[in-house]
């Protein structure tokens, strides 16, 4: 079979396979996080590292026939056929995740990791089904108040992590999800595995200067 017969979903299919995807990786790398203890340099520095392995792949794949049957026979359920001869989604993932670890305190870059691992999957799920008010051309209204319904949510788990209640952890998630659903909506020039972490974790810094909770 030629490779380039092998079909991958397009950006506006449900691909709901890449979904847990995407939050499988995520809920996955917090929990050896957690479980070993891991500094936050120390797993920025594993994830730099992956994302170079990726980055490598991806070159190699491009001009060796070979090698991109393989990855496409492996991965390709989880692959968009922009990704085809393009990067795929692994080391701007890995690279969003990292960057945040290095720039923000350690409540804050989890919350932000917890938005992308959740919020971008639930708002693209929402999008594509219910997705009928467009704000840009694979953005809309429906998928982004998804995002932020979804990281008030999470920031509200998160503050009771943490032993926060009231009426405060109220009106900063709120705000939160808020940053969460803006930092989701400009990622429409830029991978969104890049923008939602690393913007929500510059919005929530700020947030938190202003409504000090973690």
């Amino acid at each position: 079979m030629a490779i380039h017969s092998t079909q991958l979903a397009k950006r506006n299919d449900l691909h709901l396979m890449r979904k847990l995807w995407h939050i499988g990786m995520g809920v996955t790398g917090l929990y050896y996080y957690f479980k070993l203890d891991l500094p936050q340099e120390l797993t920025a520095l594993m994830l730099i590292g992956l994302a170079f392995i990726a980055i490598t792949i991806d070159l190699v794949r491009f001009g060796q026939p070979v090698v991109q049957k393989i990855v496409l026979k492996t991965l390709g359920p989880f692959m968009r056929s922009s990704e085809r001869d393009g990067f795929t989604g692994l080391p701007f993932y890995a690279l969003g995740v990292a960057v945040t670890l290095v720039l923000y305190r350690e409540p804050i870059a989890l919350l932000a990791v917890l938005f992308l691992v959740f919020a971008d999957p639930i708002a693209s799920l929402v999008g594509v089904q219910f997705g009928k008010d467009k704000l840009f051309k694979n953005k809309s209204l429906q998928g982004s108040m998804a995002a932020l319904f979804t990281c008030t949510f999470i920031t509200i788990l998160f503050g009771q992590v943490y032993g926060i209640i009231g009426f405060k952890l109220i009106i900063f998630s709120v705000l939160a999800g808020i940053i969460g659903s803006l930092s989701e909506i400009c990622s429409f020039k830029i991978d969104d595995n890049l923008t939602i972490p690393i913007l929500s974790g510059l919005g929530l810094t700020i947030l938190n200067k202003l409504i000090p909770l973690f």
